[in-house]
């Protein structure tokens, strides 16, 4: 049972969106979330763990009702879908991480409209069964995810001086203290988040050849 569940094929599920389909860097999908919400690690850490759970659970939801769902009504079922798992995910977080949660402000919503998590439901939820649906949404939300905490860390760290909150680059390097080091202000401004981005699929292609398209 434990071979069939963790089998090669359904470890690529997990896998792949890591590097060679990874949703933002190859199929560029949810950048926008990925520009608005990584000014900081704390908010991209749990933007990145709220799609992964709505997107796993979604997946599972829509697998188990995929034979029932007439195909006309199919878009409607996984809004609805999606936006009830969102609306749960955005309770828990104003319980219990209200500061974030007014940080992620209205993008916590807008994860109804990723296009990461509608785009995973029609291509893979909606054609097989609930164990390797499941599989899918985790490892595309953790593509997603690495991304967006990368991202989040970088710019913090150079925009801010800080990780998680926490000071990381000492007040004695700093210029006004004497030290040679000033924060980057232009690091927590939108279009560095793109630029970052950039320069990982910069990377990640001239490491693949096969990314590069013909």
């Amino acid at each position: 049972m434990s071979e069939t569940l963790f089998s090669r094929k359904n470890m690529k599920l997990l896998s792949d969106p890591l590097n060679n389909s990874n949703p933002i860097t190859v199929q560029v999908l949810g950048i926008c979330s990925a520009l608005a919400v990584t000014a900081q690690l704390k908010p991209s850490v749990v933007m990145a763990v709220s799609v992964m759970a709505v997107l796993a659970f979604a997946n599972v939801i829509i697998s188990l009702l995929r034979n029932t769902i007439p195909n006309r009504i199919r878009i409607i079922v996984q809004l609805v879908v999606i936006a009830s798992l969102v609306i749960l995910v955005d309770q828990v977080l104003k319980a219990y991480v209200y500061d974030v949660s007014k940080q992620l402000s209205v993008f916590v919503g807008l994860i109804i409209t990723n296009c990461i998590i509608m785009g995973r439901l029609e291509a893979f939820a909606l054609g097989n069964r609930p164990w390797p649906s499941f599989l899918d949404g985790l490892g595309n939300a953790a593509g997603y995810g690495v991304i967006l905490i990368i991202v989040g860390f970088v710019r913090e760290l150079f925009g801010s001086g800080s990780i998680y909150g926490f000071q990381i680059i000492p007040d004695s390097w700093y210029i006004a203290n004497g030290g040679f080091y000033e924060n980057n202000g232009m690091m927590i401004l939108p279009p560095m988040a793109l630029i970052t981005v950039g320069i990982i699929i910069w990377v990640q292609r001239s490491r693949n050849r096969k990314l590069i398209e013909d």
